[in-house]
């Protein structure tokens, strides 16, 4: 039998060495997550055939999150080809008139709406060159587009098919829409908060644009021509995928119907998100492309998005359930307990969460939550801490930093549109957000969210 001590020095080593990996950027995470927990249990003296047990206790764990990345991601997929949310952002874009304040508060109900498909990649790619013209055009910060559209981004990042919210399920033994539920609160005092902020960098770049001289801060330009200009990119954007979808009133009416009825039915939980997102894919599919090449089309165009992220949670299935399995984990947290003092370790979770943005500048969002969330969960759990508090604490903590961190490649896109530099835009995104996220932790907090 593995003594306690090997057990918690081996688990440490597969979460540092993981991690370290994770970091360097040298190894994808399916590879990391599925062969280094491997070798650590064949070094404590586990068989093939336990770790194959130990992947197959992790695989129902994660099963169901699999299963809604993959249908989620088509989904959204097939909205964004048709040009759902288009009209609302060129609506949007007129409603600003032009003026500094609707500029900035315009800018952060786009992002929101350009992120519920959970994609970071298409948030930037919509917002950054429909915006930019007009922020160039009114004298505005890029860095100030840049991290309203980074802040939206994150807060809406809480929705159940989101990556953090889909890691976190797959850890805690919850369903994604379970821990939305939870979040839900949280989330709709973040998008608030996202709005004030929007007013005060309205005000800010109104009193800066005015001190410099550098343009009439009470003057308009021509909306109508930028919004019109998105409209064109777009539609110019979606013709190089050679896809014929339906046209008409009824097939905008149906795609909504389904959208908002897919949503309606995560809020309530009647059922889980898995077979709500096949459902609405395939009710999407059929009313939008009349041809089976068609349909055929739209899956392989987002077929390796859906499969990217469904690799990586089911190579964590392997990584958790090692950890899990062979006790790494109860040792290692059983280790932590023995060195902390209760008054601490009744809030290891709170200190973690409010330690989150930093740490999304340090860390990977899969090393995160697949090797810092079990360890605190872990531990909080001796203490009298429920999963999803634990949880709770992690997600609200770190999801504000998500477009901060360098490791996030959609912020590299989102740069390369706006023509910024990371190292400024951090000085202006950072601090910020960190702060916003220390307000949202000790408010999920005080409202007893993460008990």
């Amino acid at each position: 039998m593995t003594s306690p001590l090997a057990l918690t020095l081996v688990g440490l080593a597969i979460i540092l060495v993981t991690v370290g990996v994770l970091l360097k950027g040298k190894m994808h995470p399916i590879i990391a997550m599925t062969l280094i927990p491997i070798i650590g249990a064949l070094i404590t003296g586990f068989g093939i055939g336990d770790i194959t047990d130990f992947y197959g206790e992790g695989l129902e764990r994660v099963m169901g999150v699999v299963v809604m990345f993959i249908f989620a991601i088509i989904f959204f997929g097939i909205l964004s080809d048709v040009g759902l949310f288009d009209p609302v952002i060129t609506a949007l874009i007129r409603a600003t008139r032009g003026q500094v304040m609707l500029v900035t508060l315009g800018t952060a109900a786009i992002a929101i709406v350009a992120h519920l498909d959970g994609s970071g990649s298409t948030t930037f790619l919509l917002t950054i060159p429909a915006l930019l013209p007009l922020y160039k055009a009114m004298r505005m910060s890029r860095y100030v587009l840049l991290t309203l559209v980074a802040l939206s981004a994150s807060v809406m990042n809480m929705i159940p098919w989101g990556g953090p919210v889909g890691r976190a399920a797959s850890v805690i033994e919850a369903t994604p829409n379970e821990i939305w539920a939870h979040l839900l609160p949280a989330q709709g005092i973040a998008i608030v908060l996202v709005f004030l902020v929007a007013a005060g960098f309205g005000l800010s770049e109104k009193r800066r644009i005015s001190k410099r001289s550098l343009h009439d801060a009470t003057a308009t330009v021509d909306v109508n021509a930028i919004a019109e200009e998105f409209r064109r990119s777009q539609a110019e954007e979606r013709a190089k995928f050679n896809l014929t979808p339906r046209t008409g009133t009824w097939v905008t009416a149906i795609n909504v119907i389904v959208t908002l009825a897919l949503i309606g039915v995560l809020v309530s939980g009647i059922t889980s998100p898995g077979p709500a997102f096949l459902v609405g894919t395939a009710l999407l599919l059929i009313t939008n492309f009349a041809t089976l090449d068609d349909q055929n089309d739209v899956l392989r165009r987002h077929a390796p998005t859906a499969l990217s992220m469904a690799g990586v949670i089911l190579a964590a299935a392997m990584f958790l359930g090692v950890l899990d399995g062979t006790g790494m984990l109860e040792q290692i947290a059983l280790s932590l307990i023995s060195v902390l003092p209760a008054s601490v370790g009744a809030y290891i979770h709170v200190i973690v969460g409010l330690l989150g943005v930093p740490l999304d500048l340090a860390t990977s969002t899969d090393a995160y939550y697949f090797s810092v969330l079990p360890i605190v969960q872990e531990t909080s759990a001796a203490f009298g801490v429920s999963g999803m508090g634990a949880a709770t604490a992690m997600i609200v903590g770190n999801v504000i930093g998500t477009f901060v961190s360098p490791f996030s490649p959609a912020l590299w896109l989102g740069l390369g549109l706006a023509g910024a530099n990371m190292g400024k835009y951090i000085r202006v995104a950072f601090p910020l957000c960190w702060g916003f996220s220390v307000v949202l932790v000790l408010g999920a907090f005080a409202t007893g969210m993460m008990a």
